[in-house]
């Protein structure tokens, strides 16, 4: 009876621990007519996507300071190396560091106080592709930045009405040229 006792315990934290650290799935679709290369941080990573094609990337929960951007005019070897002409991060298909400016950021920090994630969209390091982020759940903000000048966008540093939230657990879609 002990033992059934500490088990029932057991999957009771475990289901809680779920709870409390829900992961996050970032949907990135390219819908533009030329090719874009999405590099996400800090989870790492790069992949080609043609018009039409969708990259699925799982997030941790907790990651913060989490960024997803699109390249342009890429152009890699057999062995992943390579450049591109904007959002460039060191040469490398599978990016380790941010893109060069300029890019149009997905920024994203996930499971953080009150159980919310935040996101934004940044044209601070300047624009390049034209980017769509929303929030799978109901009622969570869904941003567009259609051209440069978006308003639902960071353009300055100091400019902090531009981040939203959403309940944790949240999953996320990302559009090139909405």
């Amino acid at each position: 009876m002990a033992f059934l006792k500490s088990l029932c315990v057991f999957f009771f934290l475990l289901a809680i621990s779920f709870t409390f650290t829900q992961a996050a799935r970032f949907d990135i679709t390219n819908n533009c007519p030329y090719t874009v290369w999405p590099a996400a941080l800090p989870t790492g990573g790069g992949q080609q996507l043609t018009q039409g094609q969708t990259w699925s990337l799982d997030v941790p929960a907790g990651t913060t300071s989490g960024r997803i951007w699109g390249r342009t005019g890429c152009n890699f070897d057999g062995s992943g190396r390579g450049s591109c002409s904007t959002g460039d991060c060191g040469g490398v298909l599978q990016c380790q560091l941010s893109g060069a400016p300029p890019t149009t950021l997905a920024e994203f920090s996930l499971n953080q106080s009150n159980n919310l994630d935040f996101y934004d969209l940044s044209v601070i390091d300047g624009f390049n592709v034209p980017m769509q982020l929303s929030p799978t759940s109901g009622g969570c903000t869904t941003l567009t930045c259609p051209a440069d000048k978006c308003a639902d966008a960071y353009l300055f540093p100091s400019d902090n009405t531009k981040t939203h939230s959403c309940p944790s657990g949240t999953n996320y879609r990302v559009v090139f040229c909405p």
